[in-house]
């Protein structure tokens, strides 16, 4: 029997059986401080999928953070068949400045696949993809809502790929969105390179949310498990199907003013259901907003304040026939009744 061979990242091996934390060179900062991507491997003894997770790419979406936390302290993995390469801060340079930008205020999120002599952003997403993304099977993305906004747990995935879809729904999060790959994102340039990838959108930037942190990582562990790189022990099952949404529109502010919602992340509307109410500061002068269509909102503004245009909820279509609503309230009160997440075993 061939003996498995170590996993180089950079330059150390993490020999089979063990675990490293590998500190990638990215830059030195202009009082010449050094930055590193670090990265925390785990190479199983036996041979099985690759599989990457990455979070803070941008960095003040910080759930993603505390997932990855949360699954590199799961017992699980000291079974781990493969390898896995976890990622919790892409963006080191936004992540100290509670910032979703890098220094060149460039989104590091549309600078894929990246170059070895480009910009700041260039070289960071050149770095992830040479080093770690090409040489994985799969890549689950961890991303919240920009800061003044919040997303309802959802896993977003390109049309057309019935893997990633299958996927999908192992992961189980309460949606999932057809979502076209954009320009310069990481999900576009790993598929570039035969890598598929899933996304998870969850929360607020800046902000933790248990419940997100919860879906987030019970999703990343059933994918782990289909693939069969953890045992099923202490996975939690998916007891609800996710909804999927094939559609999405932001609804938008009429005019500025001060916002007043009286629908949050989560609840099914129908067509014509009043969301909010934006009036200017003497309650002179009012503007609904009101659903389209029918839908469930996966996002929304949580700042009061807004200008004319701004986006303020994020509704995906939805058919009747889904009993969206009796879904997602049941997926709640599961997901926060689970004892996977005991502190004597996280910790």
């Amino acid at each position: 029997m061939t003996q498995r061979q170590g996993f180089t990242l950079g330059a150390d091996i993490v020999a089979p059986g063990t675990r490293r934390t590998v500190d990638l060179p990215v830059s030195v900062l202009s009082d010449h401080t050094p930055v590193t991507m670090s990265a925390h491997v785990v190479h199983g003894r036996r041979a099985g999928p690759v599989v990457f997770v990455t979070a803070g790419i941008h960095g003040d979406e910080v759930i993603g953070v505390e997932i990855v936390r949360r699954l590199l302290n799961m017992a699980g993995l000291s079974n781990l068949r493969g390898t896995l390469v976890a990622i919790p801060i892409v963006n080191a340079f936004g992540f100290l400045n509670l910032s979703r930008y890098l220094p060149d205020r460039r989104d590091l999120n549309r600078c894929f696949p990246g170059s070895a002599e480009g910009s700041m952003a260039a070289r960071l997403a050149h770095l992830l993809m040479e080093e770690v993304v090409v040489r994985c099977d799969l890549g689950i993305d961890l991303h919240s809502a920009a800061i003044h906004r919040t997303n309802l747990p959802q896993v977003r995935v390109a049309p057309g790929d019935d893997e990633l879809m299958r996927l999908a729904r192992i992961f189980g999060a309460p949606v999932i969105l057809r979502s076209a790959l954009r320009e310069g994102s990481l999900r576009e340039a790993a598929r570039a390179r035969d890598v598929g990838m899933l996304l998870y959108e969850a929360g607020e930037g800046l902000r933790f949310d248990e419940v997100a942190v919860r879906a987030g990582l019970s999703g990343t562990l059933r994918v782990l498990r289909e693939l069969g790189m953890i045992p099923a022990k202490g996975v939690p099952r998916a007891r609800r199907p996710s909804l999927v949404c094939r559609a999405s529109r932001w609804l938008r502010a009429p005019q500025g003013g001060l916002l007043r919602t009286y629908r949050s992340e989560g609840d099914v509307v129908a067509e014509g259901d009043l969301l909010a109410v934006v009036s200017d500061p003497f309650g002179e002068v009012e503007a609904r907003i009101v659903a389209t269509e029918p839908g469930i909102i996966v996002g929304r503004a949580v700042l009061p304040v807004v200008n004319e245009g701004n986006a303020v909820f994020h509704l995906a279509t939805i058919t009747p026939a889904d009993r969206a609503e009796d879904r997602i309230g049941k997926w709640t009160a599961e997901l926060e009744a689970e004892n996977l997440f005991d502190e004597d075993e996280i910790l």
